[in-house]
């Protein structure tokens, strides 16, 4: 057992170190299901890796359920309660995630930070590019970690991102290094963090399969699901001068929000937008059933707001049909 144990580790990490130091020749290109074939030593059996992907949603990109009812480039839904694929269309197809990729952030922030610390908002929060997604911080105003969380998770706020990344980890490298080194540790293999918001960098990518994967780790928090799962938060906090200020940041996944109607017999309890022109409309979310059993489902790339919940409502109704 140690000896495949190692032979696992030492494929998977041959994998990241070829998938991180060589150049990619765009996002066109197809997920690779030959190199994780090998590296997990998948048994025919029961299609599973033995201790790997124990527990987890095993999809192999010879299986589709695309009946094209969904005009999104991704997506798929999978059970945590029974580790099974429901729906899946190009689960392994490397994208731009937008600001799904705050998942992951918020993860490394619950996981690795203190939320009660004190942060000073640095100037590298200060994010000019038009239509990036603000919280309304400033450099020199002081927050709380967990307060950061919020203005990460219910407006996007990329600036709240790049505060969480400078504080944990000293530059937005080096904190997208830790947010790839989470990455290969859960699995995660065909993804590449630039930044810790989403914003487009041809280097940051990654697929349906993988959100899957990192979502449910996120999931194991209680924290995370917390936050992913709040609609409206008040943050009290100070400016550079010493004065109080307040914001009321709000969440924009219509299903939580309201604004769109959730299936009969599921219930929306987490989840995050992202949207970029690169990336197009992206969604990821938590749900469960009556039985109370929990799924996770992701649309990547639809083409309009409208769009992306026309086609999340579809997938997600076949958790119930």
């Amino acid at each position: 057992m140690l000896k495949k144990n190692k032979t696992l580790f030492c494929c998977l990490l041959t994998i990241f170190l070829i998938s991180t130091s060589c150049g990619r020749e765009g996002l066109e290109q197809p997920y690779n299901w030959e190199e994780r074939d090998f590296s997990l030593r998948i048994e025919e059996e029961d299609k599973r890796a033995p201790g790997f992907a124990s527990g987890l949603c095993v999809l192999s990109p010879y299986e589709t359920w695309d009946d094209g009812t969904v005009d999104a480039e991704a997506a798929a839904v999978f059970s945590l309660s029974d580790s099974k694929v429901i729906y899946g269309k190009n689960a392994f197809e490397q994208l731009y995630p937008a600001s799904i990729t705050k998942v992951m952030t918020a993860m490394i922030a619950i996981k690795y930070g203190n939320l009660e610390d004190t942060v000073t908002v640095p100037q590298e929060a200060v994010i000019t590019e038009p239509g990036a997604t603000l919280c309304g911080i400033q450099p020199g105003e002081k927050l709380t970690l967990e307060q950061l969380l919020y203005g990460l998770m219910l407006p996007s706020g990329n600036d709240a991102g790049a505060a969480i990344a400078v504080h944990m980890a000293g530059s937005i490298d080096g904190f997208s290094e830790m947010m790839n080194q989470e990455a290969f540790r859960i699995g995660a293999t065909q993804t590449h963090f630039m930044n810790p918001h989403g914003l487009t960098d041809e280097s940051h990518y990654t697929t349906a399969y993988d959100l899957y994967l990192i979502f449910n780790e996120a999931l194991k928090l209680p924290k995370f699901r917390e936050v992913t799962g709040t609609t409206a938060y008040t943050a009290n906090y100070t400016n550079a001068a010493g004065e109080t200020v307040s914001k009321e940041w709000k969440g924009g996944n219509w299903f939580l929000t309201g604004e769109r109607e959730t299936p009969e017999g599921l219930t929306v309890f987490g989840g995050k937008t992202g949207t970029t022109r690169a990336a197009g409309y992206c969604l990821i979310m938590a749900t469960r059933d009556e039985e109370e059993k929990e799924y996770i489902s992701v649309v990547l790339k639809a083409a309009s707001r409208p769009k992306l919940y026309e086609n999340m409502t579809e997938i997600i109704q076949k958790i119930v049909n």
